[in-house]
């Protein structure tokens, strides 16, 4: 019987569990939203036993809509929310307190409390990351400091991969890509630092093990082999089959993630951006990656549609941006937990600017999306600027690849080839190669690109006075978001 590789995907806003072939090909998939839950203006928070029970249901769900098994599966992979925290007691696996979702910014004061002793890059050259909300480190010292009677309880931290490893298998693990998101972990050793544990006060016993991105960590569901475990933007870059340095990929979902892969030695940044692992494929070096972090993108046409109600469903903001045809020189920068790479400024806040009785909704639908394209171009200029390697086309994925109108301005304003390949799908499809490689599902990286291709690219058109004066006004109204809070 044909064997395929299952991949849990869990996400900001839902959890899914997608089937793949060896072609890399969708055989099933189900998804199941969660609650976003907002207890106080940036507080952001999940409820971990809804992801979990979110997580078992979709596995079912996806199987029975093919007529498939658990034994028709070889492997399970694990991609997810990142910085996301969750702390649970031991004995009775039960969260005591709801996940601190990577978007909370309840932090902030304790973020520049550390930065007056060392500056907001003091713990940089370790982690690769500077002193911000976004890392898990913080999250779990709040947590600590707020949840009674922790010190007298047996209680353990993960990041969600963790979170569903160990409701899977009862292992308490997670992998390097993951851990490089804690600001715990350091970039040289791969392992928890002594140092940053004492600064951030965080027990050494609370933490998982870190093992690599590919190797079989215990079997669930009956005996199936759980064999990767990729945070979601490295997940994707192995879905892009970016194995190459240089080669550079950008997700387009709830936020933008553009990485870069830099091969075996990890890349300091100078530009604003983190140094992050790439991967780790069992006993292979790691490979590491340079990424541009940005907090809103498709989330800001969520917040069209809830907030200010201008669109019913995301899917209508491309139709109401391409009824005018250009911005009207409205520029929305929607900085609503500060702005995160290059500019690295938790004060920032977001600025609908250039509004005039012209404006129409149509005008800021495409302000919006354009928003995400000029962020993007931030994080190209300073990826490039920090490597010295020009990108030479942007491979991108997630949800919003759909809107051929912002893969077009994107293009343009990158003045770069812009390339969706055939499978979109491309975080799921890392997190089942990395699970796929450690079984032996596929035989190596040279399987991996055979399966990519490329559904359309996009050649920019702009002319070049007309990027220079975009660019310009995007700046400027960046400038007027700066210092508001």
């Amino acid at each position: 019987m044909t064997r395929y590789i299952g991949a849990i995907d869990q996400g900001t806003t839902s959890s899914r569990f997608i089937v793949f072939d060896r072609g890399g090909n969708t055989i099933a998939q189900a998804q199941r939203e969660h609650r976003q839950i907002f207890p106080q203006p940036g507080w952001v928070e999940h409820d971990p036993i809804e992801i979990r029970d979110n997580v078992r249901g979709t596995i079912a769900e996806a199987l029975g809509s093919a007529g498939l098994t658990y034994g028709d599966l070889a492997a399970i992979g694990i991609t997810n929310q990142r910085e996301t925290t969750v702390l649970w007691d031991r004995s009775t696996g039960r969260p005591v307190h709801n996940a601190l979702v990577w978007q909370d910014t309840r932090v902030d004061p304790m973020v520049a409390a550390l930065a007056r002793d060392g500056g907001q890059d003091r713990f940089r050259a370790a982690t690769g990351l500077p002193l911000a909300s976004y890392f898990s480190a913080l999250k779990l010292r709040w947590l600590l400091d707020h949840v009674p009677h922790a010190g007298d309880r047996d209680l353990l931290f993960g990041t969600i991969d963790t979170w569903i490893l160990w409701n899977l298998t009862g292992l308490h693990i997670t992998d390097v890509t993951n851990a490089s998101r804690t600001q715990l972990m350091n970039l040289a050793t791969l392992d928890w630092d002594p140092a940053l544990l004492s600064a951030f006060g965080i027990p050494r016993g609370l933490l998982p093990r870190i093992a690599s991105s590919s190797e079989v960590y215990g079997t669930a569901l009956g005996g199936v082999p759980v064999a990767g475990i990729l945070g979601d933007q490295q997940a994707a870059l192995m879905g892009q089959t970016c194995f190459e340095p240089g080669e550079a990929k950008n997700t387009y979902g709830t936020g933008c993630f553009l990485l870069m892969n830099t091969g075996t030695v990890p890349v300091a940044s100078k530009h604003g951006l983190l140094t992050t692992v790439a991967a780790k494929l069992g006993d292979a070096p790691a490979t590491y990656a340079l990424e541009g972090s940005i907090a809103v993108t498709g989330a800001l046409v969520q917040w069209l549609r809830d907030n200010l109600g201008i669109i019913k469903r995301s899917s209508e903001i491309e139709a109401l941006a391409a009824s005018v045809p250009d911005n009207g020189d409205v520029y929305f920068v929607p900085a609503f937990s500060g702005l995160y790479a290059p500019h690295w400024r938790a004060d920032a806040r977001g600025v609908l600017a250039g509004l005039t009785r012209f404006a129409s909704a149509g005008h800021i639908a495409r302000a919006a999306l354009e928003a995400t394209a000029f962020q993007t171009m931030d994080v190209v200029g300073a990826m490039e600027r920090d490597s010295g390697v020009p990108i030479k086309a942007l491979r991108v994925d997630g949800g919003m690849v759909a809107n051929d109108l912002l893969m077009g301005f994107q293009s343009d304003i990158l003045g770069t080839p812009v390339v969706r390949p055939a499978t979109v799908e491309t975080t799921a499809l890392g997190a089942a190669y990395a699970a796929g490689l450690a079984v032996g599902y596929w035989e190596g990286l040279a399987d991996l690109r055979a399966n990519w291709a490329v559904a359309r690219t996009w050649h920019p058109s702009m002319p070049a006075d007309r990027r220079a004066a975009l660019t310009a006004s995007w700046q400027k109204a960046i400038d007027r978001s700066l210092g508001w809070a």
